[in-house]
């Protein structure tokens, strides 16, 4: 995928002048990383980590998240792919189908250190191209940390066919992208030692 690197915060736009986006939340169920424990609902520094991502999507227009229904700081729309457990692919295309803005910020709920700023400078940023990503702080590319066109996923999903068990690699293979510089709000976190704080737990 073609790439400009770009640093997050080399955009700052004024919020009234923000394009209108909607965010599409992967929160899928128990993880096995962390034997068993549903990630959405560990806690840093007193917020979940599905709230830390819904805090940092707050702007947008209609915020769906695929996965089974949990407490939230705000309202969202909830759905699942069908059948469960059909792979990140499939929780996008069953995403998909909420709001109608041109933007999506896709995110999956494990980006603890994701904040506003982050998200409006994806959006801001994506002209001339399907995608604009952030790079976590190693450098590697996060698709799951992007802003979209609505009409480049609506496409590659229709190409892809059957979304279960696909691959995110292939679903955009062939989207032109903009990427960040390398930033922390673009990690995710795998494992308890990605989290700062060692006795972090679910509630």
């Amino acid at each position: 995928m073609p790439s400009d690197p770009l640093t997050p915060h080399d955009h700052q736009p004024h919020p009234d002048s923000l394009m209108p986006f909607d965010a599409l939340v992967l929160a899928g169920g128990a993880s096995r990383r962390f034997g068993g424990v549903d990630k959405a609902t560990l806690v840093l520094e007193g917020v979940s980590l599905l709230d830390r991502v819904l805090t940092a999507t707050i702007r947008a227009e209609t915020t769906v998240v695929v996965g089974p229904i949990r407490p939230t700081a705000r309202p969202v729309t909830w759905t699942q792919e069908h059948p469960a457990s059909g792979g990140p692919v499939a929780g996008i295309a069953a995403g998909l189908g909420h709001g109608s803005a041109p933007v999506i910020v896709l995110v999956s709920c494990d980006l603890p250190w994701l904040t506003g700023a982050d998200v409006a400078a994806l959006v801001d940023g994506i002209a001339g191209h399907d995608g604009h990503g952030l790079r976590d702080d190693g450098g590697r590319e996060q698709p799951l940390a992007a802003a979209y066109r609505r009409t480049a996923l609506e496409r590659a999903l229709a190409e892809i066919g059957d979304p279960r068990d696909q691959s995110v690699r292939r679903l955009f293979a062939g989207f032109t992208m903009r990427w960040s510089e390398p930033t922390r709000a673009g990690s995710d976190v795998d494992t308890w030692a990605d989290l700062d704080d060692p006795t972090t737990a679910a509630e």
